[in-house]
């Protein structure tokens, strides 16, 4: 059997057609409302003189909506995060996708009414954050569908959600990665007193602080700075609120540097890297600063040509490791001694007017509206199916 049959070729529109992108945002996780703010700045930015746009947003509970089109209502207002509830055209109709890679029609079903078929749909743009989109989730239904989409397949999604095979992965392809450990749910079923004793004997052996994370989750949520064993047991829970799976990583001392990967039609490229300064009003790179308080991240990084040609090269080699496509956003540490550390990646990162990924771009020579265009066009070049 060819591979041609397990990886159809990109799919063009009829003649006349412009592509027609379905923006996916919300979702079940923690981060739905950062994903809501995201897909509002990529709406803006599409050009609609080259393509039709079809919104479409996922509630907190999981069902899919038909939202209104407007990226206005979609942003941070008084501190406070939109939501796909506020949008939705219905309280109970619902959008279905296809599940036959012949058809590409989505449908709109409202209780008591016929249903409505919206059109066909040639790439998702899923603008999803964490679980349940961002993890692997969404990218194998729409395999299944056979319907192109921004970002990386089920594999690198899945690898780059979870903290632990990330760095699993990494240091199988000789990436440096800073010191963890890894508590799972059947052990703290099993024995909690010896998982928390394990985590004890980590910091003992690398020092306090030290920080405890959900291992599948994003945007900092969840995630304590822990000083001392007083802290230990506040911070666990709130973690496993979070994700039953949790991961605790040593401090490292030094600059936290960030790394963009786009894919362009030669392959994938880094961009200028960039810089966030030592957090002042917040104990460390959190949520609030990241997306309520605007913290400003230096762009590019005051490096010398050799770190950022270091940096840039260890992106791509982080890119590749993963089986990454379409953008990443690479996190490392410049320890004190001159080295560099990969922290993680991000294979759907932020996309608001703020977020470093689109900046680090902008001083590369790629603004925001030349992104967005990038990665719907390397999507639809992209086979689906096995590639």
């Amino acid at each position: 059997m060819s591979s041609q049959s397990f990886s159809p070729g990109p799919q063009t529109p009829p003649p006349g057609r412009r592509p027609r992108v379905a923006v996916v945002f919300g979702g079940r996780s923690s981060e739905h409302g950062i994903s809501v703010v995201t897909a509002g700045a990529v709406l803006r930015a599409i050009d609609r003189g080259a393509y039709d746009v079809l919104p479409i947003g996922i509630t907190a509970d999981g069902r899919w909506a038909l939202t209104a089109d407007d990226p206005e209502r979609m942003a941070i207002a008084d501190r406070a995060l939109p939501s796909v509830e506020q949008l939705a055209e219905s309280d109970t109709g619902s959008v279905l996708l296809p599940f036959e890679p012949d058809n590409r029609e989505v449908v709109y079903s409202e209780p008591g009414s016929v249903p409505k078929v919206l059109g066909e749909v040639d790439v998702v743009f899923p603008m999803l954050h964490g679980p349940y989109g961002e993890d692997g989730t969404l990218q194998g239904l729409l395999d299944l569908a056979g319907v192109p989409y921004v970002g990386s397949g089920v594999l690198a999604s899945a690898v780059g959600m979870d903290k632990e095979y990330m760095k699993r992965v990494f240091t199988s392809f000789g990436l440096p990665v800073g010191p963890y450990t890894v508590v799972r749910p059947r052990e703290w079923e099993r024995d909690e007193k010896a998982a928390r004793r394990r985590i004890v004997d980590f910091a003992a052996d690398h020092g306090w602080p030290v920080f405890v994370k959900p291992a599948r989750a994003g945007s900092s949520f969840g995630i304590t700075k822990v000083d001392d064993l007083a802290g230990l047991d506040e911070a666990i829970a709130e973690a496993r609120r979070h994700d039953p799976k949790i991961i605790v990583e040593s401090l490292l001392r030094g600059r936290e540097i960030e790394c963009g990967v786009l894919e362009f039609e030669d392959g994938p490229r880094a961009s200028l890297p960039a810089e966030i300064p030592p957090a002042t009003a917040h104990d460390f790179y959190d949520f609030e600063a990241k997306y309520i308080d605007s913290a400003e991240g230096l762009v590019p990084a005051p490096l010398t040509g050799e770190q950022t040609r270091e940096v840039q090269e260890l992106a791509v080699r982080a890119f590749e490791a993963a089986s990454c496509e379409g953008l990443v956003r690479a996190d490392f540490f410049l320890l004190d001694s001159g080295e560099f550390v990969i922290n993680e990646i991000n294979t759907m990162p932020g996309f608001t007017p703020i977020s470093m990924y689109p900046r680090m771009w902008e001083a590369s020579g790629v603004g925001y509206p030349e992104l967005v265009d990038r990665l719907i066009r390397a999507a639809l070049r992209r086979p689906t199916g096995l590639r």
